[in-house]
């Protein structure tokens, strides 16, 4: 089989099968990943074993890997040598005398154990000390020695060009003593030719594994896309000058590229591949021997700066920001990159890197950094990391025993006064923790992406309240239910919600799913929320748009989504100024003019209810009438207000 011990026919994904029948998986292996990218690759196994793979193509697409395995016995057998009636052993050892491949047959190599370790033939350590110096320094040659068990035995050591190994042979010196010294010349010679022809067959191989070697160092430790230091090579440099540094004497700093992602949406990915390496270019100039700098992920990088001053680091990502900005001097349009920068003083140099990083990351995204700030790390991050995973890991038994209660703030229709309908929002009321406001746990479950099972939670409580009022034969009102932005993260999730809609079966145009502005992030979120409202709709949902005027690209929104509503941002009703008056009046006329209903939320004062009824705004919500409160007291304010009755919406 091509002089391998098997061949391996993998697929894409690492599951592979070899010629005697059996399979593994090799995805994770080094060289499969260099194949399966479309490189050569070797990898080097347990048992002295090692893996050569090529990618398969076919119509220019890579649709599974070609490998082949040369285990411990081949390699010994290609040291192996017939010499000597067999009598004599081989084997491959480096310079500090570790074996690098074993012999065959290791009784012989075992019976000189004793000898060597015990050390009791003066004139045999010598030798051995000379054999150990001769080998690191390159020479060959030869050792005599009897053994415990009284053979006498030649041990020749011949240094080889490649990866510092030497070749060792020993075989009994009466094979050679019992002939003539012709005989032994004429033997000698024949090893020596057959020792040549080995070394040369050997330092093919090795320049074929030197070969691959660079290539696998190169995967491994530099960055595909910057050619400068990745993550692996920047962990295993900040070893090398933690080990043994003082406390404080060094800084981890996480740098993000703001808006990396909306870079290659804009200019596209060759442009953001170009504005990585300019980034990486530029922490290359402002490094030093002993530091590093490398890139994460994405627009991600890290630094290992020789700083123990807080403010000795801001001065110097003062530096970088500033040099990774210089291109706009030649611009006539400039375009600023910003970099948010976290920052963890290495007080423990023992810690894991990774540790570090991760201290670092949470120092940046623990507050808004200033560009060309820094956030450092203290032990109330570490407090507050681990209060949001106490939050997760109560999650599960919350949902359980429906700790989350459900409350519902009405919206008042400004034309006559009446309910028209009611947004459900979520309280945590926990048996021993005790109220835990929405401010606390809503944006941990949304970096965990546990807000889509709070939010299906929510949508089956509010579907149980319509449910039971309908089977009461009492009057129903619709309810906006939020939906995170990470629900769009699977296809087809609304498929989800309908089924729990009609497993209690409520009527369509009841619920409304509400969406917040900030879900519409790039061109390819857009179109994707085009589709989903318009889903939305062919389910029987109603759409509305939460926190309208928050971003900047909502008239935009309005031209291009079918919503049904828009909910005006209460930071438009902070700021009573006339000019302030006149963008809310500009939206809700364009917003009837498209047939798109119009909320205000967060109202407080009667003031701002009269300002919103001589516009024409259709409803508010707010304190200024009601509280968000359980579904019964809902009830009842409802019919306080309506003088002891509730009529249907």
């Amino acid at each position: 089989m091509l002089g391998f011990t098997q061949l391996v026919l993998c697929d894409v994904e690492g599951e592979g099968i070899c010629t005697d029948a059996s399979t593994h998986n090799f995805s994770g292996l080094p060289g499969f990943e260099a194949s399966a990218a479309g490189e050569r690759g070797v990898s080097f196994l347990e048992n002295q074993r090692i893996l050569y793979t090529v990618p398969i193509v076919y119509e220019g697409s890579i649709f599974g890997v070609l490998a082949g395995e040369r285990d411990k016995a081949n390699m010994q057998a290609l040291i192996a040598t017939d010499g000597f009636d067999g009598n004599s052993v081989s084997c491959i050892i480096d310079r500090d005398s570790n074996v690098v491949i074993s012999p065959t047959n290791l009784d012989f190599f075992f019976a000189l154990d004793d000898l060597f370790v015990a050390n009791k033939d003066p004139e045999l350590a010598s030798a051995v000390r000379e054999m150990q110096a001769n080998m690191q320094a390159n020479v060959s040659g030869v050792i005599v020695f009897t053994t415990p068990d009284g053979v006498d035995v030649i041990m020749s050591y011949d240094p080889l060009e490649t990866f510092d190994w030497v070749l060792l042979t020993i075989l009994p010196a009466d094979i050679i003593s019992h002939d003539t010294d012709a005989y032994i010349q004429h033997t000698f010679r024949l090893s020596t030719a057959v020792i040549v022809l080995f070394s040369l067959i050997l330092a093919v191989m090795c320049g074929i594994y030197y070969s691959h070697r660079r290539q696998l160092e190169h995967i491994a430790f530099v960055d595909p896309v910057t050619g400068g230091m990745n993550n692996a090579r920047f962990q295993y440099s900040c070893r090398r000058v933690l080990d043994g540094a003082k406390p404080g004497a060094f800084t981890v700093v996480s740098l993000n590229l703001m808006d990396y992602r909306l870079i290659n949406e804009i200019f596209g990915p060759k442009e953001g591949n170009d504005t990585l390496r300019h980034v990486m270019q530029v922490l290359g100039r402002h490094i030093r021997p002993d530091e590093a700098a490398a890139r994460g992920e994405a627009g991600h990088f890290f630094l290992c700066l020789h700083e123990h001053r807080e403010d000795a680091v801001i001065a110097r990502l003062g530096e970088i920001r500033a040099d990774v900005n210089a291109f706009n001097a030649q611009r006539e349009t400039p375009y600023y990159l910003t970099l948010l920068a976290g920052a963890y003083l290495v007080q423990e140099p023992g810690l894991d890197i990774t540790v570090m990083q991760d201290r670092a990351d949470a120092a940046r995204k623990s507050k808004p950094a200033e560009n060309g700030r820094c956030a450092f790390y203290d032990a109330g991050i570490t407090a507050r990391m681990h209060l949001e995973k106490e939050l997760v890991n109560l999650l599960d038994s919350s949902l359980a025993n429906r700790d989350f209660k459900v409350y519902y703030q009405p919206k008042v229709r400004l034309r006559d006064g009446q309910v028209a309908s009611a947004e459900a929002l979520v309280r945590w009321q926990h048996p021993q923790k005790g109220f835990i406001y929405p401010s606390d746990f809503i944006p941990v479950f949304e970096r965990s992406g546990d807000i889509c099972r709070l939010d299906l939670y929510v949508f089956e409580e509010v579907c149980a309240m319509l449910a039971g009022r309908l089977a009461q034969g009492a009057p129903v009102f619709p309810v906006a239910v939020n939906l995170s932005r990470r629900h769009f993260q699977t296809t087809d999730f609304l498929q989800r919600f309908a089924d729990i809609r009609d497993q209690y079966q409520i009527p369509g145009g009841l619920i409304e799913l509400e969406l917040t502005e900030s879900i519409f992030f790039t061109v390819g979120d857009i179109l994707n929320v085009k589709e989903a409202i318009r889903r939305m709709h062919e389910l029987g949902f109603l759409c509305s748009l939460d926190d309208f005027g928050a971003g900047f690209s909502s008239l935009g929104l309005l031209k291009s989504f079918m919503v049904d509503s828009v909910k005006l941002d209460r930071s438009f009703f902070l700021d009573d100024s006339q000019r302030a008056h006149d963008v809310v009046e500009s939206i809700v006329e364009l917003a009837r003019k498209l047939g798109i209903e119009t909320v205000a939320e967060g109202i407080e004062a009667p003031e701002q209810v009269d300002f919103l009824r001589s516009i024409g705004c259709d409803l508010v919500q707010g304190y200024v009438y009601a509280r968000p409160m359980p579904a019964e007291e809902l009830e009842a304010w409802m019919r306080a207000r309506h003088g002891g009755e509730v009529t249907q919406i």
